[in-house]
């Protein structure tokens, strides 16, 4: 009996807006005549009243079901959602209420049915409330049979503030889960119930968890940063839950995201604070400037754009070799640089082309240079090793030969982590650049030249932000290519603005670097990006979950664990607490021209194997691994 009931309520709810709406309309009629033979049963005290005038009262009943319709329908009562049933939802029944009151009193004279001046007053309270009532408990009807055939998972909500109400009044309408307690660690908030569910202190979370078998436990916090969070959520897990992160509906609406999965932003994977890098030297440094960046159309030479356009510059340079990209971010930044009063001029070419630099160079009288251009995606480079020393080695000694012939300024070297101790081709050949800008500071003396190393840039092309959201969106599996590789993460503001700060902080052969905190394994970050779209990972073993993570082994050169420092006793301070800058060994004039010459000829010979042979001879801590062996030979 009880399974047929709750069979044929869930039908009710799941049958058709029109369906329902005419079944409301049947029910608020028969509630209109309930109510006012109520009304005028109490108002007599009589059961049997309608015996005194039985065809006024009937006629009277019969004009107020013909009236009733048409007033609810005028009035959209009928489209009030249960589910979303609030102030104006009631407001609505509320008016409606009256109106017919009203009705009531016209029908009453027109017909003069013996109705005394109290009844209609009575009459609109009385439905009024019925009304109310009857939304109210068929709204409960339906949320307890959704949860009991769908046998719904019992979850706990962390915050219990608007974000976590929101969330909590979300989940009743849902089938899937259901909310049963809040958790706060807001002292005012304890003891009492919010959103018709109790407010507990974290220090309780585990005895309640355990009592109420809850399985889940949904982080409802957008305001809280993200580090706090992150440590919230791992001291939950540890309670053997799930832990998820969904969007406040402010969230879904200023993101323009879906309920489903939702898009990660870059700081909430860090595991840190953001690090705050806004300093004046960086608007001393540029201001009035002529600054060029090369790779113009990348992830960190866009960024370097965007930010210098809030620097006062006199002119922007963009220097890229693809026509697309120079197109795209030359649309982006143009009505950016007409609100900021900046000169934008975009020039196609290459950074190989040493006469095309010198041109563009001596043609835009540029001050600073940035050289963001660089193949820099290490399976790619690891296969087509001359390209990659062609572009980071060669391409890197033309532009700056050709800034210190101009007589730039300063030119600053965005570099990686990678190229500590390499175990890759593109790490190593970002080494050789450095190697070639820390020789030509040695012999330059208006040119400062400096060198900016950082961590994997999320986000950027390539990065595991992107290639895990397309992989959760389409279900998964999330690619890891080993459980204890660990990377140093930074937001693509956070490294535009790192190179900034070299810029103003150089003072010749210089390699500045970020203090990231801690190492991050890509395994806790695929788990994270999961979570905190609103999935869960796929447990093998209790064959729950949304998203399995797969593991599949190391890429070649692909190191599992990456360094900043050559050697850490050498690191000096800088004007900013989290810059510092390295002293790192170096090599000489000779050392230098000797590896460009082999690089030069291992490019005219197109030999692969000459590339790697300069690399281990030349950069310390590369070993050639055995794919690279197995191939050359």
């Amino acid at each position: 009996m009880i399974s047929k009931l709750i069979s044929l309520l869930l039908e009710l709810a799941d049958a058709p807006r029109q369906v329902k709406g005419r079944l409301l309309l049947g029910l608020d009629t028969v509630l209109v005549l309930v109510s006012l033979y109520t009304v005028l049963a109490l108002r007599f005290e009589d059961l049997m009243f309608a015996t005194r005038a039985p065809w006024g009262y009937a006629a009277l009943f019969a004009a107020m079901t013909v009236a009733t319709p048409i007033v609810l329908i005028f009035l959209h009562v009928p489209r009030i959602k249960l589910g979303a049933l609030e102030g104006r939802g009631t407001s609505r029944i509320a008016l409606a209420a009256g109106v017919l009151g009203l009705v009531l009193i016209a029908v009453g004279f027109l017909l003069q049915a013996l109705l005394p001046r109290s009844v209609p007053f009575g009459f609109a309270a009385i439905f009024f409330a019925a009304a109310l009532l009857m939304r109210i408990v068929a709204v409960q009807l339906v949320t307890r049979a959704a949860h009991h055939d769908a046998a719904a998972d019992r979850v706990a909500i962390y915050g219990a503030g608007a974000a976590g109400i929101q969330l909590a009044s979300s989940l009743r309408q849902a089938r899937e889960l259901r909310p049963i307690f809040f958790v706060d660690d807001d002292p005012k908030l304890r003891g009492l119930m919010v959103g018709g569910l109790p407010v507990f202190a974290p220090g309780l979370l585990a005895e309640k968890l355990e009592r109420h078998q809850v399985s889940h436990v949904l982080l409802a916090m957008p305001s809280v940063e993200p580090h706090r969070v992150k440590a919230i959520a791992d001291k939950v897990a540890d309670l053997g839950v799930e832990v998820r992160s969904l969007p406040s509906y402010v969230d879904i609406i200023a993101r323009n995201e879906g309920i489903g999965v939702r898009t990660v932003a870059p700081d909430e994977l860090l595991g840190r604070a953001m690090v705050n890098l806004d300093a004046p030297d960086i608007t001393s440094t540029y201001a009035g400037r002529i600054v060029m960046v090369t790779g113009a159309g990348g992830s960190i030479g866009s960024e370097l754009c965007r930010q210098l356009l809030e620097c006062g510059l006199e002119k922007l340079v963009l220097y890229e070799q693809s026509e697309f990209a120079l197109y795209s971010i030359h649309n982006e930044l143009t009505q950016l640089a007409e609100r900021a009063g900046v000169e934008l001029v975009a020039r196609l070419g290459s950074v190989i082309d040493r006469n095309r630099v010198d041109y563009v160079l001596a043609e835009q009288k540029v001050n600073v240079i940035l050289h963001a251009a660089a193949y820099k995606h290490v399976p790619m480079v690891e296969e087509n090793e001359i390209e990659g020393a062609r572009t980071n080695v060669l391409g890197t000694r033309t532009v700056a030969l050709a800034a210190q012939a101009a007589g730039v300024e300063r030119f600053v070297l965005v570099s990686t982590d990678k190229a500590v101790r390499p175990t890759n081709v593109m790490g190593a050949t970002k080494r050789l650049a450095e190697l070639v800008i820390q020789d030509l500071a040695t012999r330059s003396a208006k040119t400062k030249f400096s060198m900016v190393r950082f961590g994997n840039v999320l986000g950027s092309s390539g990065s595991v932000l992107p290639l895990f959201q397309r992989q959760i969106l389409a279900g998964g599996p999330v690619t890891v290519t080993d459980p204890e590789v660990t990377r140093f993460f930074m937001t693509i503001p956070e490294a535009a603005r790192l190179v900034l700060l070299a810029g103003s902080y150089s003072r010749g052969g210089d390699v500045f670097v970020l203090d990231m905190g801690r190492p991050v394994k890509i395994i806790d970050v695929a788990r994270r990006m999961i979570e905190l779209s609103g999935r869960r990972v796929y447990d093998p073993e209790t064959g729950c979950g949304d998203i399995r993570i797969e593991i599949t082994g190391l890429r070649p050169g692909e190191k599992r664990y990456e360094e900043l420092l050559i050697d850490h006793d050498n690191l000096c301070d800088t004007p900013h607490p989290k810059i510092l800058r390295a002293d790192e060994p170096m090599l000489s004039e000779i050392e230098v021209k000797a590896v460009i010459r082999e690089i030069e000829g291992a490019i005219e010979h197109q030999n692969p194997d000459r590339v790697r042979k300069v690399i281990e001879a030349r950069v310390d801590g590369y070993c050639r691994p055995d794919h690279a062996t197995a191939r050359d030979a």
